[in-house]
């Protein structure tokens, strides 16, 4: 075979492999989850959350909002909703998709700081979104049972509180972290008895080259008493490209059972 051919071929196996790689960039997988907890308040039945993190530059599909409408309780942002360069009209339109699934809440990531913040924490508070920095929210069922989702603040900065965001929750409830850095994990502590932590950040490594990323694929795993959730994300950084961690977000449902992961 001449060189001109084997060359055409490594550049059609190269253009084939740039299109595999933009098309795991920009899927509108939605992953479900069944998460069972021995001490998840049974008054409540179930309780779903859908969960986006590292949204960037994407505008959020139709066909995500649609597939999940109706099925959530409610909905949590984990962090880098947006980030130097991407309109304020884009994240308008995103946070209002997000509303029709449900009440939203907000933690901040390390690339929302890199637009005026200020105007951003603005927007979450004419739409309606709940940040929460350092602090918590409590639903309560009818027979006095409570669920806590707390959020704590970007890591990168030094902003995170989760003291506060215990301080504010209630000490006798189901407990929720959400925070854009899976490294939370670390200043959690097993008399904090929090029992899920859901974050984004690390985009599951973006792209795996020969299996290997300096971020493993997201995932779910058990950590002490704690489920750790880390998604690979929705949009990308730098290059709007993904390989072996493809684009995603997550509906969670938490039920009382036999401690399991799904």
């Amino acid at each position: 075979m001449s060189l001109f051919w084997v060359g055409l071929f490594i550049l059609a196996g190269g253009l084939l492999l740039l299109l595999y790689m933009v098309r795991e960039a920009f899927l509108n997988k939605v992953i479900e989850h069944e998460l069972f907890f021995s001490d998840f308040p049974t008054s409540f039945g179930k309780v779903t959350i859908f969960f986006i993190s590292d949204i960037h530059r994407r505008t959020i599909s139709d066909k995500v909002i649609n597939g999940v409408k109706g099925k959530a309780d409610f909905v949590v942002i984990g962090g880098d909703l947006t980030e130097k360069g991407v309109p304020f009209e884009k994240v308008k339109t995103n946070l209002l998709k997000l509303k029709q699934i449900g009440p939203v809440y907000f933690v901040w990531g390390n690339n929302d700081y890199e637009v005026d913040f200020h105007k951003l924490d603005a927007i979450m508070l004419e739409l309606g979104v709940k940040v929460l920095d350092n602090t918590a929210v409590t639903f309560e069922s009818g027979i006095g049972e409570k669920l806590c989702l707390l959020g704590v603040d970007d890591m990168g900065q030094n902003r995170d509180r989760l003291d506060l965001a215990l301080f504010d929750a209630e000490e006798k409830s189901f407990k929720i972290l959400a925070s854009h850095f899976p490294k939370i994990t670390k200043k959690t502590l097993s008399e904090h008895e929090i029992r899920l932590v859901i974050s984004g950040h690390t985009h599951g490594g973006q792209i795996h080259i020969l299996g290997y990323s300096p971020h493993k694929r997201g995932g779910i795993e058990k950590i002490g008493n704690t489920i750790l959730l880390i998604s690979n994300g929705y949009g990308t950084t730098a290059l709007p490209l993904r390989l072996g961690a493809p684009a995603e977000s997550h509906l969670i449902t938490l039920k009382n059972g036999t401690e399991v992961l799904g």
